[in-house]
């Protein structure tokens, strides 16, 4: 019971980082086109808007891949985990918790990676643009990729040890195709 409970803030905070990634997609949006009506209408465009868009563009694959891997939505090709578990199921749905394992290894691996970064990146103050042109803060993006890599790391492994994934289930007509 206590992990069910954990599991299931963990899917809420999934959720709520969605609808922030969602909020920065808005972020952008404006962002773009307040450029364009600038180069258009008044011939003078923004400055650092490609660095917001590459900075906006991170927050958004990041804050918004947990909710993607609570909802089994990730690009992938299950085809084969599919069949394999409709035929054998003793087969498919053991391996389907061992490739959530070793999804979870690999978010763990960037996690592992890109913390450090972040840590050096929050305490140098380093940012990125052309100084006295535009800049922004580096940090944003790594504490994005940090913490979407950890909790999209927690939903595979509570995916791997309450099998809520299931392959059976992973047919086109379920993935909206």
């Amino acid at each position: 019971m206590p992990f069910q409970s954990f599991l299931r803030s963990m899917e809420g905070v999934a959720k709520l980082l969605n609808v922030i990634g969602t909020l920065v997609v808005l972020a952008l949006v404006v962002v773009i086109n307040a450029d364009v009506f600038a180069r258009n209408v008044l011939h003078a465009p923004f400055r650092g808007v490609f660095e917001a868009v590459q900075l906006l563009m991170v927050l958004i694959v990041f804050l918004q891949l947990p909710d993607v891997v609570r909802m089994n939505r990730l690009t992938r090709s299950d085809g084969f985990l599919a069949i394999l578990a409709d035929r054998y199921p003793r087969i498919g749905n053991p391996l389907a918790r061992i490739i959530d394992l070793i999804s979870a290894a690999f978010m763990l691996l960037i996690v592992w990676t890109i913390y450090p970064e972040f840590t050096s990146t929050l305490e140098n103050g380093r940012y990125f643009g052309v100084r006295g042109v535009f800049t922004l803060p580096a940090w944003p993006q790594y504490l994005a990729i940090t913490i979407g890599a950890a909790l999209s790391a927690l939903l595979f492994i509570g995916k791997a040890i309450s099998g809520s994934r299931h392959p059976a289930q992973l047919k086109l007509e379920d993935s909206g195709a």
